[in-house]
């Protein structure tokens, strides 16, 4: 079952990889990755996010995590904004608590509203056990700007995964084929919105 769950992700890896290729040479300067991971870090680098990332690493893709992509002396916002506006794909982590995070909150905000397409996973954590709180150092405009991107994660289908007693392997080859079957939408939608942009320029002449 694992071996075809590997197989499968590198069929549809080998996919987006051509795509990439084919499209490489219209295409604007290069994101600085395919997949960004929001996550928590006290609660998941050493776990999921870390290991999703090699996973993802490893099949050639780019995966950005804070952590393997920033040095000592980047600035948080400096590198971690334009990473989010400039890849294609999000990954909201959500944990026991990741809502303590201002950062976390932020990074979700960002993509909300760059319009990225966001996978959901909920790792030892309900949807509904996530709210935003008002700890007195959040502003009216931080608190509703988090709150919306909140709930629109929270209505958006997602992954779910218990660490105590999930299936590590199989949650892994599961998170990775949902993340490759979305860049390959994202890799067509964005080919076909290029040709269609080309026809019409075409016509106007």
């Amino acid at each position: 079952m694992q071996q075809r769950c590997a197989s499968s992700a590198k069929n549809l890896c080998s996919k987006i990889l051509q795509s990439r290729a084919a499209i490489r040479a219209t295409a604007p300067a290069a994101p600085l990755c395919d997949i960004f991971i929001n996550h928590r870090g006290t609660d998941t680098k050493r776990t999921i996010a870390g290991l999703l990332h090699d996973h993802l690493f490893r099949l050639g893709l780019r995966p950005f995590l804070d952590s393997m992509n920033m040095k000592p002396g980047d600035k948080l916002f400096g590198k971690i904004d334009p990473a989010i506006r400039r890849c294609k794909l999000g990954i909201a982590i959500f944990s026991p608590n990741y809502c303590d995070s201002y950062f976390c909150l932020h990074e979700l905000a960002l993509m909300m509203e760059s319009k990225k397409r966001v996978i959901p996973i909920f790792c030892d954590v309900k949807p509904s056990q996530l709210q935003v709180v008002d700890y007195g150092t959040r502003t009216a405009e931080q608190l509703q700007r988090f709150g919306r991107a909140l709930e629109e994660a929270k209505y958006t289908v997602g992954l779910t995964f218990d660490t105590l007693e999930g299936d590590w392997s199989g949650f892994l080859n599961t998170a990775t084929d949902a993340v490759i079957k979305n860049l390959v939408e994202l890799e067509a939608q964005n080919s076909s919105q290029k040709t269609t942009y080309i026809l019409q320029g075409r016509q106007q002449k």
